[in-house]
């Protein structure tokens, strides 16, 4: 029975990292759309979508009674709204970077976010991190610095998605909220911004409406907005309830993987041996990062610090 839930927690993780590493190809279905408007239909349906899921599993009572429940406490109020600023900061710059021909400097922001998270625990979590996840830090904000210096740009997209989701994942951590429960309260507190921006948008005299227009095919992808944002995370939600931390830690590189892949193949986006190299100091981070929590890694550590003590000289 046991193998059977891990099995499961391992495919439900694997299809959730494979939907996200993929989204870029949805995004840019949607590029004649203005980011701002994709984004505004994104919280909207991702609403409508919670919604219809929480009644099919009649958790509405119980998700009602949480609301309640989280802002009647200032704490976890403010928690949870900070929370929905920063991930709709992050799917915004997520869209735009995509329809940028940004997707690789996209992907860079999910390989840096790991290692942005250490480093929001060690300064509010007050969690020590190890030497290696030290350096494993450091080896990305070479790889970031190298970028750039070389280019004269910040890679600020892929900064702003690493923080933005790192930020949002340490105030999840503090609110303890369910993945499906949260997601619906997040979508909640935004959407009477987003149908407001979308009225205002439908005001303007230049603007050509995309939703409801004669192109139907733009009026279902801007709804599937919801379905392709809430799937993964329930996905996700189910598989962190049954594997190990440290497996989704691996798992959590698919990704950004897909999308560099992406980025670089498919739409042909400049890869070139400045961004090679800056991307190995952070592969060589992650790589470092990933594996010192594994006990063969303790292990080959420890051997080699007996080995170099063994070849010190010894005092005269």
């Amino acid at each position: 029975m046991q193998q059977s839930e891990h099995q499961v927690g391992v495919l439900a993780a694997t299809f959730a990292y494979l939907i996200w590493g993929i989204l870029p190809l949805y995004w840019k279905l949607l590029e004649p759309v203005s980011p701002g408007e994709v984004l505004a239909h994104r919280i909207v349906w991702s609403l409508v979508f919670m919604i219809l899921i929480l009644t099919v599993r009649k958790q509405l009572r119980s998700s009602w009674r949480e609301f309640i429940y989280i802002f009647t406490h200032f704490r976890s109020a403010v928690a949870i709204i900070l929370a929905s600023c920063f991930i709709t900061l992050n799917w915004f710059v997520f869209i735009w970077a995509v329809n940028s021909d940004r997707v690789v400097e996209a992907s860079l922001g999910y390989y840096i976010n790991p290692l942005i998270n250490v480093l929001l625990a060690m300064l509010f979590l007050k969690e020590r991190f190890t030497r290696w996840q030290g350096i494993s830090i450091g080896l990305a904000f070479i790889g970031v610095a190298v970028m750039t210096i070389f280019y004269g740009v910040v890679p600020w997209a892929a900064l702003i998605l690493a923080v933005s989701f790192g930020l949002y994942g340490l105030i999840k951590k503090m609110v303890n909220t369910g993945a499906m429960i949260g997601l619906t309260i997040e979508t909640l507190l935004m959407t009477p911004f987003a149908l407001l921006f979308l009225l205002w948008l439908s005001k303007q005299a230049a603007y050509s409406p995309s939703f409801g227009s004669l192109q139907t095919e733009t009026t279902w992808l801007l709804m599937g907005a919801g379905a392709v944002t809430a799937i993964p995370l329930l996905l996700f939600a189910i598989g962190a309830k049954r594997i190990s931390l440290s497996l989704i830690g691996f798992l959590q590189y698919i990704g950004p993987t897909i999308m560099l892949f992406i980025g670089i193949f498919l739409y042909k986006e400049p890869f070139s041996q400045i961004q090679l190299i800056a991307f190995l100091f952070i592969w060589v981070g992650l790589f470092i990062f990933t594996t010192s929590k594994t006990t063969a890694f303790k292990k080959m550590t420890s051997k080699l610090c007996k080995t170099n003590t063994k070849h010190e000289p010894k005092a005269s």
